[in-house]
């Protein structure tokens, strides 16, 4: 990636900068790729740069290693992939974790969860509401994807109540480690597909 690109990208859309540009796989040549969003940065082409789908190991070595750390690490985190390992190196780093797919990305079923039922009763709420806000009190941003305009709204009214304690620890009893992932990042198969995805400028 090139300094230039970035600029051709923020031309379409008559921007001056974006607020966050995220290098979206540890793959290829991802460290010259990263020192032009640093230079993009410095110039305030770009408010915040991060990346997604990093592993801690891999975010590790990369903050130890880059310019400008990371801001956001974009990855997979819900009940069912609670990833708490993960959130400890991103809070070492000081790396705002983002859930990218924080309802399960289709795969899990917790809306037939009769625990979540139970605490989303408690509270008025819906299990989707409950599992948001699970992930907003432990740090991490929420980015659920909708395109209808009652869900956008439901998930947006999470911040009228709180779980207990005990509530987060009933909900963290749902982790399956790597088993829970929805993509596994680091499958041959799956990385040996991505060279081959076109990018949209």
């Amino acid at each position: 990636m090139e300094y230039s690109i970035l600029s051709n990208n923020l031309k379409m859309p008559m921007l001056d900068y974006f607020d966050l540009y995220l290098l979206h796989q540890a793959m290829g040549d991802y460290f010259s790729a990263w020192r032009a969003l640093e230079d993009a940065y410095e110039a305030g082409k770009l408010k915040a740069i991060g990346v997604s789908n990093f592993y801690a190991h891999v975010l590790a070595n990369f903050c130890e290693t880059v310019r400008i750390t990371p801001m956001v690490n974009q990855v997979e985190l819900h009940p069912y992939f609670a990833q708490p390992a993960a959130l400890e190196t991103m809070k070492h780093y000081n790396v705002q974790p983002e859930a990218c797919v924080p309802l399960g990305g289709g795969r899990h079923k917790p809306y037939e969860n009769e625990m979540l039922q139970r605490i989303a009763d408690a509270h008025q709420k819906t299990i989707a509401q409950v599992v948001l806000r699970w992930n907003v009190q432990r740090g991490v941003t929420v980015i659920p994807k909708s395109t209808r305009q009652e869900r956008i709204e439901e998930n947006f009214a999470i911040w009228d109540f709180s779980l207990t304690d005990n509530e987060m620890a009933q909900t963290n009893t749902l982790d399956l480690g790597y088993t829970g992932e929805a993509v596994k990042h680091f499958n041959p198969e799956f990385v040996r597909g991505c060279p081959g995805v076109r990018i949209h400028d």
